[in-house]
Parts: C-alpha cells; structure tokens; sequence
C-alpha cells in the first residue's frame, strides 16, 4: 500500500493553494467556486477553458494567476487571421559567422502561462498547432521539435454566444483541457462591491503568492495524495457509464450519447481529484473530490447525437444522469478493492 502523506506535509500544501485562492479572490469577486476549480487544474498541471459572456472576468483571473506564480506569462488574441506560425515560432534567416542560415525563433508559446484568449476564432488549422502542446509540451516545426518551458499551462476563454467568424473547438482538442468551466454571472451584491471598490473596473496589484520552488513542492504533494482502490474504480465506472453501450447506463445516455468519454477523462478526474484532496486538506482523495470534479472533467469529452440537441439535451444533463446512476461503492464490492 502505497505511504500516505504526513499531516504536516498535508497542512503545508493546502497552505500553499489557500495562498494561490485568496490572491485569486482578491482579483475575482463572488467567484469562489470557479476559482476553487482553476487552482485544482493548475495544481493537477493540466490546462483550463474558461466559457462565458463578455465582462465576467475570465482574463482577469488567467492574468492573476500568471502573477500570483511569478511564471513567464503570455497572451495570445486569437483572431481568424492568426496562423500556427504565430503562435509556435518559426525560423527566420539570420546571419552568423558569416553565413546565412535560418535560427528557430521561438513564438509566444513558449511560456510557462499561455492566455489563450477568444481560442474559438482561430481556424482549426491554427488550433491544431495547440493539439502537441498541450498534450506533450513541445512543438515541432518544420520537422524539428522543441521542448515547451516547465511548467506550461494553457488558459484558454471562449464566447459561448458569438457565432460570426468562430470555429467550434474540435473534440481532439477539447480532450485535451483537463477541465471546461462555465463562468456564471454574479448578483446584485457582488456588483456593488466591485463598484464601491474597482474604479473603472482595474484589479488590485497582486504580489507573487507561490514561487517556482514552492509550485515545484506543490505538484509533488500532490501527487503524493493516495488514490485508493475503490475509489478509483468508482472513477472507470463513471467514465464507462457515459457510454451507451455500456451495461446499465442511464436512460438518458443511451438515448443521447453518440460518443462518451475516452481514457484521459478517467486520468483528468483522477489527477483532479488528488489536488481536490489537498486543498481539502486531506492525504487521501474521497468519493466527494470525485463528484466535484467529475462534472467540468466529464462535460466537454460527451459528444451528443443530433436528435438528442435538437430535443434540448445538453452534455451537463447527461453527466448529471450518470452521477446519480453510477453507485460509489458497487454491492457487493468487487474482490481485492479496499
């Protein structure tokens, strides 16, 4: 059995994500849920899509983020004109010793924060150009691959309303963000607190919450978290219940479902869920850190039959449809699971 945590390394790294959620709430107001998310994603190192209405705050969380780690931060404004070469680099003619000869000139992928902003403008040529380094971290360009900085993170936002000259993100990609977030709006209350306290809507200076050693120190507790058994098995069921193939799927899904969750899904939940885990400052991840992260993990990775969006099914009721048919714990429990 693999050696939990001690208590005090457990104490230390919620310390270490508290730090990252307080700076995180100091720039987004009433927001709590949605940050709790963003921290979890970046502590399980995978990359976010952040979908919401103009104004709600989405570059200004990423933004926060990139200053509250005190990493190398860029932002890319996606548009449709934009090509793969403007956002990996490419090699430009450059004399030396004498000689001519074309050096790799890096683009603004090669840092450790990348705001992706507006990513739905881009041509699927261009959004192609994120699939291999998102996934492995590197870009090859020309034949040629070159090693992305660590730790990278990609941040992407999106417009959900706005159709003219967007391209829908295709499912390879999806796949590849750890989670898709939808950010809500905000009452009456937590507008007036930001109007009493933003002149012209500018967040506060933030100074750096967590270095490079202490990020460093934090992905390693995490993924110090134990993941036991049964837990785990929980967490293939879920996947595999989003399937209509699947034995004793819900209704739901196998009137909906053309395509359910790949094998990265379960990894992205499970990862999610050890970070979960720490920020509730526990050495082991629970059923509950599965369930709180299942749904931005799941959401996005569910892809619907026409019929099914034609009759108002969205991939959120689906996922809801699995969460309350898939027990935590299978009766009797299968052998060998603790």
């Amino acid at each position: 059995m693999t050696k939990m945590l001690s208590a005090a390394a457990v104490q230390r790294g919620k310390e270490l994500l508290d730090r990252l959620r307080a700076g995180c709430n100091t720039v987004l107001i009433g927001q709590a849920e949605l940050i709790d998310l963003a921290v979890i994603a970046l502590c399980a190192r995978g990359h976010l899509l952040l979908e919401g209405l103009p104004g709600l705050g989405k570059t200004e969380l990423v933004k926060a983020m990139g200053r509250l780690l005190g990493l190398h931060f860029r932002r890319i404004q996606f548009t449709p004109d934009i090509l793969p070469g403007d956002i990996t680099g490419g090699p430009i003619l450059q004399e030396q010793d004498g000689q001519r000869r074309f050096v790799f000139q890096p683009g603004p992928l090669f840092a450790n924060v990348v705001l992706a902003d507006e990513i739905n403008r881009a041509s699927p040529k261009t959004q192609s150009a994120l699939l291999e380094a998102m996934q492995e971290r590197r870009v090859t360009v020309l034949g040629e691959t070159h090693d992305l900085p660590l730790p990278f993170f990609v941040l992407a936002t999106q417009n959900p309303i706005e159709l003219e000259g967007t391209y829908p993100l295709p499912e390879a990609q999806l796949d590849r963000f750890l989670f898709k977030v939808s950010v809500p709006g905000v009452d009456a209350d937590v507008m007036t607190q930001i109007l009493t306290s933003r002149r012209r809507g500018e967040p506060p200076a933030l100074a750096t919450a967590c270095s490079a050693a202490e990020l460093q120190e934090l992905f390693e507790l995490v993924d110090g978290i134990f993941l036991p058994d049964a837990v785990a098995n929980y967490v293939a069921r879920l996947v595999a219940a989003t399937h209509a193939s699947c034995e004793g799927a819900a209704a739901l899904v196998r009137d909906s479902v053309r395509y359910g969750a790949s094998p990265r899904a379960a990894i992205a939940i499970g990862e999610a869920a050890r970070a979960a885990a720490l920020l509730a400052g526990r050495p082991n991840v629970d059923f509950d850190d599965v369930q709180r992260v299942a749904r931005p993990a799941l959401t996005h990775r569910i892809v619907l039959q026409h019929a099914a969006m034609v009759r108002g099914v969205d991939a959120q009721a689906v996922v809801e449809a699995v969460l309350d048919s898939v027990p935590a714990v299978p009766k009797p429990l299968p052998e060998g699971v603790r």
